[in-house]
């Protein structure tokens, strides 16, 4: 059996860097991205170096909480796949998800004719105007050769 001993040795009064460095740690990265913007806007350098050492030293890009809910997703839909050992649940649980792909199925069919029936509508709408114009401006030419041969 190992055992891990820290050889650093650990400062007993710990310097205002160290401690305002652990204050924003515990308050998270909104505290480094704020401390970054007021540097910015009070003493522009200060706002640089802040932005290069959150950058070097891996603050902003650490493992956050998109990282571990993607690992938490990829764990749930492989742990799904596997068989229980519960023959009667896995073949429930198959009968289930064949039934469910088949509704889904059925549900993009149907969203496939609405749109299908959508586009014939607006279609047969626009042909209907585009009729009735052509007839308005038949109708108009019309109307315009009448008058010069009645005056």
């Amino acid at each position: 059996m190992t055992t891990f001993h820290d050889t650093a040795p650990r400062p007993a009064y710990p310097g205002w860097f160290s401690r305002s460095e652990a204050w924003l740690d515990s308050k998270g990265k909104g505290a480094w991205i704020a401390a970054m913007v007021l540097g910015f806007v009070f003493f522009w350098p200060i706002g640089l170096a802040l932005l290069f050492y959150m950058t070097w030293s891996k603050k902003m890009f650490s493992h956050g909480c998109s990282s571990r809910r993607k690992a938490s997703w990829a764990h749930h839909a492989a742990s799904t796949l596997k068989p229980t050992g519960n023959s009667a649940f896995d073949a429930y649980k198959a009968d289930t998800l064949a039934r469910l792909e088949q509704e889904q199925q059925d549900f993009e069919s149907f969203l496939i004719r609405l749109r299908e029936a959508k586009d014939k509508a607006e279609f047969d709408q626009f042909m209907a105007d585009r009729s009735r114009e052509a007839r308005d401006e038949a109708d108009d030419n019309d109307e315009a050769e009448r008058k010069p041969s009645e005056a």
